[in-house]
């Protein structure tokens, strides 16, 4: 099965009448079974959510630095390393 990894769990769903309609019309459409329409879709939220996490992160810490050019500051670190 592609996208299917050992120790994955079963997990049942209600859904309505009309979600459960689209997403067969949309799993017959690709010729995916609907178990994979619904992994690809957790796998995108997924990758959603964990952008808008990290551009909040982002923002929130925007401008904390105050002691000069961040990077020149990391080079002179790292140079120490060498």
């Amino acid at each position: 099965m592609r996208g299917f990894t050992m120790g994955a769990q079963k997990t049942r769903i209600t859904i309505s009448d009309d979600e459960k309609s689209w997403l067969e019309s949309y799993s017959r459409v690709r010729g995916i079974s609907m178990a994979e329409a619904i992994r690809k879709a957790i796998t995108r939220l997924r990758e959603q959510e964990g952008q808008s996490m990290y551009q909040s992160l982002v923002a929130q810490t925007q401008g904390i630095w105050k002691e000069g050019d961040g990077l020149e500051y990391q080079n002179k670190l790292r140079s120490e390393w060498e």
